[in-house]
Parts: C-alpha cells; structure tokens; sequence
C-alpha cells in the first residue's frame, strides 16, 4: 500500500443495485495498492432526508453487507459509519467559522439540486443541505486523504476542498493538510432497464441482492432497439440497453453478439436470456459471500466496531493537532 492513502464513501438512502457494484469494484481494487477508508455517510443522508430515518439504520446494515460482499476488505480498509466518528462534526464545524457563504452557494451542484429536490416536494433550504461540500471536505481532510477516487461530476467538490485546506494552512500558517488530488474512476454507467439513469425511485434497477430469477425479470424487461419489430429484423445494439449491458458482463461475446443483432440473427428473448445467464454468472461470488455474512450477523458489528475505533484514531490525532494550530 504504498501510493498513499485515500477516501471515499456513500450515502445509505436506499439498497444497493448492479450499477453500485461498479464503484465497488473499483473500491476492491484500489484496496490493494492505498490505503482505504471507506466510510457510510449517515450524516450525509440527512442532508436531503432529514424527515425520513425511519429506515436509516437497516439501510446502513444492507450497505454493509452490500460493500462487503463485493469483496471489501476489513483487513485491508479500514471501514466505518460516520457518525460513529464525532471528531467529523467538529471539523466541520470549525472550518465553517473561516468558509465564506459565497464558495458554498457557487457549488455547481447546489442551485441544481435545490431545484430537482423542491420539483419533488423536498424542503431543503437547510443549513445541512448548503453545507454538505464542507463536512464532505471536513471527512476528507480528517483523514489527511492524498487522493479521492471520483467521476468528473465530482471534480468542483473536491476542488472546493482544495480550497478549504489552503485557506486553513493559510490562516494559520500551518501545512497541516494536504491538497487532496482526484483519482479519476473510469467507472462503466449502467442505465436502467428503461434506458433512464438507475434509481430505485425509477423501479428501473437490479438489485445488487437479487435472486437469479428476480435478475432474470428485470432483464426481460429491458428496453429493445424500438425499430426492431420482428426477431429476423436487422437491429441497431448501439440504441439497445440490453447491448449495453452485453458489453460490461459479457465483453467475450460481444461482437458475436453484435453482429448477430445486426443481421438479424437472433431474437431480442434469446440475446435477454444470454444476458440474465450472464449477470447471475457475475453476481454469484456475490451472493455467497452475502449468504456467509448473513449467517454471522455478529461480523458486521464487529467490523464497524474495529473500522471506527481505528478510524477514530487517526481523526483525534488530527483534531488535536487542527486546535493546536488554532490555539484551542
């Protein structure tokens, strides 16, 4: 592990669908090369559904089970639930006495979710919800992180950051953080099975925890090359979800597959059913490992258990030194 030490997390808002199993895996490999703190952004859930907790824990333990059975390592990441990390809430709240209100609202991200959220009846002209880029900055830099691992959407998020550790370092003249750098995922997008973006709130993903015949529904489901009525029509697999898909969990085949829709050759049922066998194929380490965790459910525990206490050390360091550059 030594290219240095990285962060990143999720928000449990729901559970986990094939389209996570991407960032997973992206998370497994980088495990072996950093080292990783992968943490549940509790906290950050609550920006945007402060109203409804209901269900928070359980979601919490399903994205544990989830990162773990995509082959998360305890013994190599050190992983956590946030707010089992108290020192997070004092950075941040620390760092919000020298963040201008101005570098919150520019984020890209705030005017456009402000709207979609309000479209859809979420009151969120919150605190939390204007101040999420700089607890997310404060779990970051907690942690000193020397690299993120992020999508390019992402990219003014870390940058806002940046700008938090400069002016920190600057105010009091310390070089106490780093200027954590982005380590771009090239991480395959996975629409849903209607051609939309994947969102459980669609009804239009694959649960990451679905049985081998609840995948093979969802895949019969999918939407087809529109133009294509009949099996022996040529088809178009460049407009066609079904190919998408063909192309993440089944690259062997691929070009066999491709031409055949072209020409004509084989049915959209048949290229489906391919597909389902395909998907249960990969998918079936994953459900052993699950069905291993659920049968010692006290593993959990004590994973979060160990994740916190040693991610907690590394955060109180930090804190004590943050207030002894601040003269706390």
């Amino acid at each position: 592990m030594g290219h240095g030490r990285i962060l990143s997390g999720m928000r449990p808002t729901g559970r986990l669908h094939i389209g996570h199993l991407m960032v997973l895996e992206n998370w497994v490999r980088l495990q072996k090369d950093y080292e990783c703190f992968y943490f549940i952004a509790d906290w950050h859930a609550l920006t945007t559904a402060y109203e409804e907790t209901e269900e928070l824990k359980a979601n919490i333990r399903y994205m544990l089970v989830d990162w773990l059975s995509a082959g998360l390592d305890p013994d190599l990441s050190t992983i956590f639930i946030q707010s089992h990390v108290k020192e997070h809430a004092e950075l941040h709240l620390l760092f919000s006495m020298f963040t201008p209100l101005s570098w919150l609202e520019r984020v890209p991200t705030y005017k456009d979710q402000l709207q979609q959220l309000g479209q859809e009846g979420k009151d969120v002209s919150t605190y939390g919800f204007l101040g999420y880029p700089l607890l997310q900055a404060a779990d970051i830099l907690i942690y000193k992180a020397d690299a993120v691992p992020v999508g390019e959407d992402q990219l003014p998020h870390l940058e806002f950051c940046r700008e938090v550790a400069r002016r920190f370092n600057y105010l009091y003249k310390t070089q106490l953080f780093p200027e954590p750098q982005a380590l771009l995922s090239r991480v395959p997008l996975l629409p849903g099975i209607d051609g939309r973006k994947m969102s459980k709130s669609y009804r239009n993903d694959i649960p990451l925890s679905a049985t081998p015949d609840e995948v093979r529904e969802r895949v019969r489901l999918m939407i087809t090359d529109p133009a294509r009525i009949h099996k022996t029509d040529p088809g178009h697999p460049e407009v066609c979800v079904v190919h998408t898909y063909h192309e993440i969990f089944n690259p062997q085949e691929i070009e066999d597959t491709r031409e055949s829709c072209r020409a004509g050759a084989i049915g959209c049922v048949p290229c489906k059913a391919r597909l389902a066998e395909k998907i249960n194929a990969y998918l079936e380490p994953v459900r052993e490992r699950r069905e291993r965790l659920l049968r010692n459910p006290g593993i959990l525990d004590d994973i979060v258990a160990q994740g916190s206490d040693r991610a907690r050390a590394v955060a109180r360091q930090t804190m004590e030194e943050v207030r002894s550059a601040m003269g706390l």
